[in-house]
């Protein structure tokens, strides 16, 4: 029987502990690469054009129970199973998510400042995950080409937004920004469904290329 690994990690299902912590743990990658996609292809649709701006509030569910939550639990058993990378990667992109939940929800109507100096502060904020993405992209290389590739769209991605958001007019820029992130939504749904589908069926039926 072929093993397969968990894609955002440095375990495999043979080599995890059969007793003591994290045993019978199952691989919570699928699960947070999926609630990051979803929430992404949404919020991409309003940053494309696509979806007017008016319903973008409509991207807080998704934000804070699957983008958020789902992904922040998948972080924790990620933790539990010694998955450092995975657990960084899905804890803080979660937390990304939860924030800008916070951000729409709770601060941006409330703000006593210029659009100018908002799109700054968002552009800053944006810069930030920016910075934390392109770093997490150099230790995905030794992960998978699958997951090296969500994380280089995904870089890309933040960038883009960072500079519309810098930009005095830079619609065109979040536009691209936001047809990078339905690049980066499509790769990680296909990590997640080559990883559930390769666990399921107990053998590599989708390729995700592993590195390590």
């Amino acid at each position: 029987m072929t093993t397969t690994r968990d894609p955002l990690g440095d375990r495999t299902p043979a080599d995890a502990p059969r007793f003591g912590f994290g045993a019978g743990i199952g691989d919570p990658g699928p699960l947070g690469l999926a609630g990051f996609a979803g929430t992404t292809f949404f919020l991409s649709a309003v940053n494309t054009g696509l979806l007017p701006e008016s319903v973008g509030g409509v991207v807080l569910g998704l934000a804070f129970f699957y983008g958020g939550l789902a992904q922040l639990l998948a972080g924790m058993w990620e933790f539990v199973k010694g998955n450092t990378f995975g657990a960084t990667a899905f804890a803080s992109f979660g937390a990304f998510w939860l924030s800008y939940y916070f951000l729409v929800f709770h601060v941006a109507g409330g703000l006593k400042a210029a659009p100018s100096d908002i799109n700054h502060a968002l552009a800053w904020y944006l810069l930030v995950w920016t910075i934390f993405t392109a770093y997490m992209t150099i230790a995905s290389s030794r992960v998978s080409l699958a997951v090296l590739a969500v994380f280089a769209a995904l870089t890309l991605t933040f960038l883009f937004l960072t500079l519309g958001k810098f930009a005095s007019s830079g619609d065109s820029l979040t536009k691209i920004g936001g047809w990078l992130g339905f690049v980066t939504a499509v790769l990680a749904w296909y990590a997640s469904m080559a990883a559930v589908t390769n666990a399921t069926f107990k053998r590599i039926v989708f390729p995700v290329f592993p590195r390590v």
